[in-house]
């Protein structure tokens, strides 16, 4: 009995790794992934290809130097911007200029595929943030 009672109590508990915390400071709140409209790698149709990024913290987050990518490592690597307390910022896939709400990755051609995808946000040490995937859809809030 002593020793059935000893075993009992040397439960091992391992942690789980999740790979992005439960509450990331950066998320993905919505990407567009087929915006509605003709087919089309017109600058109009691009823009309206969007990821949406929120700051979940009460302070401001440097984004300076972090990425956005998707599964084919198509990469959007903020220059020098802050993105406020609470706030989002839109990532556009089309040329535009940038603004505190709205930043282009310059691109003529889409980036997310719309019958399977996933984006994914790294901090300017390369460390995972955020995810977001999704199937065939034309729009997906993460």
């Amino acid at each position: 009995m002593l020793i059935a009672a000893s075993v009992a109590s040397l439960a091992v508990v391992l942690p789980s790794s999740p790979a992005f915390a439960a509450n990331p400071r950066i998320m993905f709140t919505k990407v567009v992934v087929d915006p509605s409209g003709k087919d089309t790698t017109a600058n109009s149709q691009l823009v309206r290809e969007v990821a949406t990024l929120k700051n979940t913290t009460s302070k401001a987050i440097t984004l300076t130097n972090w990425t956005v990518r998707d599964k084919s490592n198509h990469v959007y690597k903020f220059g020098t911007f802050t993105l406020g307390a609470g706030k989002s910022v839109r990532l556009h896939t089309g040329k535009g200029a940038n603004t505190s709400t709205d930043r282009y990755w310059g691109l003529g051609w889409y980036v997310w595929n719309n019958t399977g995808d996933a984006a994914y946000v790294r901090d300017a040490s390369g460390r995972a943030v955020d995810s977001c995937s999704w199937g065939n859809v034309d729009v997906k809030y993460c």
